[in-house]
């Protein structure tokens, strides 16, 4: 069953690159989405890219976001971001393999 979206949720998908594979990053954010009211997924992609698509409310993806560019900066290069509206199909937040 879907989760329920909350009406002003949205949907983030973000891109890492940089040294972002083999560096504990997938764990890290896993740890700090269960301090946070999001669900989604963080994967590694074959291109070396990180893949994180989080849902919840603005200011909690917000507050998410920035705890992993604050404690991840020495390992990300850059950012790719794209937000939409949530589509409530994540119960939990979790790492894909």
């Amino acid at each position: 069953m879907a989760a329920r979206r909350h009406a002003s949720a949205e949907r983030r998908q973000v891109y890492y690159s940089g040294h972002v594979q083999g560096v504990g990053f997938r764990y890290t954010v896993y740890q700090f989405a269960a301090k946070y009211a999001v669900t989604g997924f963080v994967k590694n992609l074959p291109d070396g890219r990180v893949e994180l698509v989080a849902e919840g409310t603005p200011s909690e993806l917000n507050r998410f976001m920035k705890i992993i560019a604050a404690r991840m900066a020495e390992h990300i290069r850059n950012v790719a971001v794209d937000v939409r509206p949530a589509l409530g199909e994540f119960n939990e937040f979790e790492i894909q393999y």
